[in-house]
């Protein structure tokens, strides 16, 4: 066992778990191939998942460059120090040599993550941790190009500590069985189980690709907005990026946005709870942004470079996604099934692969031409409540896409 943790999934689920991770999910539904090079960063209480994966990719023939992550607790952490501490030039720097080696070693980036305090930064200044993340805008920009070009894939799978199933208000194990029933590690092949999952979601997004929607308006009780698709789009879902991952997603062109919205989830994020967000758009910008708890943190997120634009907008149907329970963590929250399903925004940086076309050579002139927003911040937001949304086509017509939680696309 491992300090500070009182439970551990067993050796087979950990395996199973590995094996989703590496020989799925990474590659884009394929796994590695022998000979990849897997940058894979853990944190510290994920260590027994971060070891059955670095043995995954191994006996995939691949190799491993480890960054494991020391755990953030009230009494040690790195990350608060070092906001206790940082002067701007320090928040400001940027480690080019060294991210331009591994960017230009790594096939595949495989994250980790496992909070052993959630809220260990709650104390820290949200002005510096938009600035620091902001330092690191140049690594996005060539991620983003690697990827474009076909030559990077990545996935993020979460470990459960107590910290986050307290959170949740689950003990351990009832966490840990949300998780294995999510990633279908309760199942002899959880990897055949991904793959039916896959396409499942990919026959949506393949009828939601073969419309000429030019608009959408969402409507429900805490929503009333529009988003323009944009040229170039396309829907994005089941290829494997982030486990588990039961969402379809597009990029809006940004400066469609007009509305306001309200989501009903709480957001964890840089060590803080913000609950009831509110935001409103005119023109693509927020105009305003509200929420019931740690509205400065929300503030802090909108405000960063380019952080008031809409970055994706995400649709995920209850039916097909086996997530049924609040997690305190974005990555299932954004996933979750339930009645209704989950709509969810995300505010800040597009995501250039539901550009429709070779990424390869595009400008950051021609990105910003469609609409696509650069921003080194990207927060998902989430609401699971019943909403509607209707889909504007290039000729006028009108049609329901999705409601009851439930695409409609028969």
């Amino acid at each position: 066992m491992l300090v500070g943790m009182s439970y551990q999934p067993s050796q087979q689920i950990l395996q199973r778990y590995a094996n989703v991770l590496v020989n799925w999910a990474l590659g884009g539904g394929e796994g590695i191939k022998p000979g990849d090079v897997v940058h894979l960063y853990a944190h510290e209480d994920a260590k027994p998942l971060m070891i059955e994966a670095s043995k995954a990719v191994w006996r995939a023939g691949g190799h491993v460059l480890l960054r494991f992550v020391p755990a953030d607790d009230a009494e040690f952490s790195f990350d608060r120090s070092f906001y206790e501490l940082a002067t701007d030039e320090q928040l400001d720097f940027y480690a080019d040599k060294y991210y331009a080696g591994l960017m230009a070693q790594v096939d595949h980036l495989l994250y980790i993550t496992g909070d052993r305090d959630p809220t260990a930064l709650a104390s820290a200044d949200p002005g510096k941790m938009m600035r620091r993340q902001q330092a690191f805008a140049p690594l996005i920009e060539v991620q983003n190009a690697k990827e474009g070009a076909g030559k990077l894939t990545w996935t993020i799978g979460s470990y459960g500590t107590e910290a986050m199933a307290a959170e949740a208000g689950m003990s351990i194990e009832e966490y840990w069985e949300q998780i294995i029933y999510a990633c279908f590690l309760d199942a002899e092949d959880p990897v055949a189980r991904w793959r039916e999952a896959a396409a499942l979601i990919a026959e949506s997004r393949d009828r939601l690709n073969a419309l000429p929607i030019e608009r959408l308006h969402m409507v429900g009780e805490d929503a009333d907005i529009w988003f323009t698709i944009g040229e170039k789009r396309q829907w994005i879902g089941g290829g494997g990026r982030n486990v588990p991952s039961f969402e379809i997603f597009t990029s809006p062109d940004w400066r469609g946005t007009n509305g306001w919205i309200r989501f009903s989830e709480p957001l964890y994020t840089h060590g803080q709870l913000v609950k009831g967000v509110e935001l409103e758009f005119v023109d693509g910008v927020v105009v305003r942004a509200s929420a019931t708890e740690n509205e400065e943190l929300l503030k802090g997120i909108v405000e960063a470079e380019n952080g008031n634009r809409v970055g994706e907008f995400s649709l995920t149907d209850g039916r097909v996604s086996r997530i049924t329970k609040f997690m305190a963590s974005t990555l299932y929250d954004e996933n979750v099934g339930g009645p209704f399903g989950n709509t969810h925004v995300a505010i800040g940086m597009s995501l250039r692969h539901a550009y429709d076309g070779d990424q390869e050579g595009v400008t950051e002139e021609q990105w910003d031409a469609l609409g696509f927003n650069a921003s080194a911040v990207h927060q998902d937001i989430v609401s699971t409540v019943d909403r509607t949304v209707t889909a504007v086509m290039k000729d006028g017509s009108e049609r329901v896409i999705y409601s009851d939680g439930r695409f409609q696309l028969d």
